[in-house]
């Protein structure tokens, strides 16, 4: 089948304020260490709970936000060694889809406007078919040709979602990045937002990375799961194994959260030391060594996990 995507040790770090008038910063490990490899085809969902780094190793990918280390590379093209010059081909095959559609549309550009100019700047098709295809764009997202001259403040929610979507696919990407796409959506519009992308992985056969807090919605659209806590990547595997066998407490309580029973997220008694396993505050099988040291994520594709308590036959 073939990778299309593979990260290796990426990390991306902040220096930060601890007051608005301290000259003290502060490390923020946003990303820390993050390997993964995505294949053709297939749909890869990130869950975590907000602050876990998801959300900012999705703009690394983009390189809207520059990794301060690893390597990120796309068709065996290492992305954080590329030029001005390749990077407009980049943006043509890697597009990344928002949280909140109206701040990703320009509110004085009309839906026609905002789905003809990728088409444009990347010479997609001849000016003269550039009307026509916007109309067939649209109307695979289910966006009616009335709403072309439309301003995006005259859309809903869902609808706005929708051109985002249009527009992202105008490019004909290779990867497809949905960063908490339905997140800021009414429930009854995210099943048709999410039926959407489920219908247009079946038809292109396009590689995505789809975003999300929900595990509910990952299960249903993904193929594999990465779980994150605060940077880093604490298990990983295909969707129905992390599923019916979750190894780490932190993906346990995610999935009893999914199911809407109450979990207990109180930290213990914090230390000041930067060491040691960064759920470690919250585990309720902590011992000694997870203080000292943040464990390895060890296991198979199929499957794996970072965590000391959990035995290797689990894993295997």
């Amino acid at each position: 089948m073939g990778q299309v995507l593979s990260v290796s040790e990426l990390e991306k770090v902040y220096e930060v304020r601890k007051t608005a008038f301290s000259i003290n910063k502060t490390t923020i490990r946003a990303v820390d260490k993050v390997s993964f490899d995505l294949d053709k085809g297939k749909t890869l969902g990130i869950v975590g709970e907000s602050g876990s780094g998801k959300s900012t190793l999705a703009r690394c990918l983009m390189l809207l936000e520059k990794p301060n280390g690893g390597t990120i590379h796309f068709n065996n093209q290492n992305l954080l060694m590329i030029g001005e010059r390749d990077l407009k081909d980049l943006r043509k095959n890697i597009q990344i889809i928002f949280q909140d559609p109206y701040s990703s549309l320009n509110p004085r550009q009309k839906i026609i406007d905002a789905i003809s100019e990728p088409l444009r700047i990347h010479k997609i098709v001849s000016r003269e078919q550039i009307n026509k295809k916007v109309a067939e764009i649209l109307r695979n997202v289910g966006i009616d040709e009335d709403s072309l001259n439309k301003y995006p403040h005259e859309m809903s929610g869902g609808q706005r979602q929708r051109v985002a979507i249009g527009r992202a696919l105008a490019t004909n990407p290779t990867l497809l990045i949905a960063d908490e796409p339905v997140s800021s959506l009414d429930v009854s519009i995210q099943a048709q937002i999410i039926n959407l992308f489920i219908g247009i992985r079946e038809q292109s056969r396009i590689s995505m990375i789809f975003v999300s807090h929900d595990l509910n919605i990952v299960r249903f659209i993904c193929d594999d799961i990465m779980v994150m806590y605060k940077g880093r990547v604490l298990e990983m595997g295909r969707k129905d194994e992390v599923f019916s066998h979750p190894l780490h407490p932190y993906t346990r309580m995610l999935i009893t959260a999914a199911h809407g029973n109450f979990c207990d997220g109180r930290e213990k008694e914090k230390s000041n030391k930067d060491e040691g396993c960064v759920y470690y505050q919250r585990c309720e099988l902590s011992q000694g060594l997870c203080a000292r040291e943040m464990p390895r994520l060890v296991g198979t594709k199929e499957h794996s996990v970072a965590c000391f308590q959990i035995d290797d036959q689990s894993i295997y």
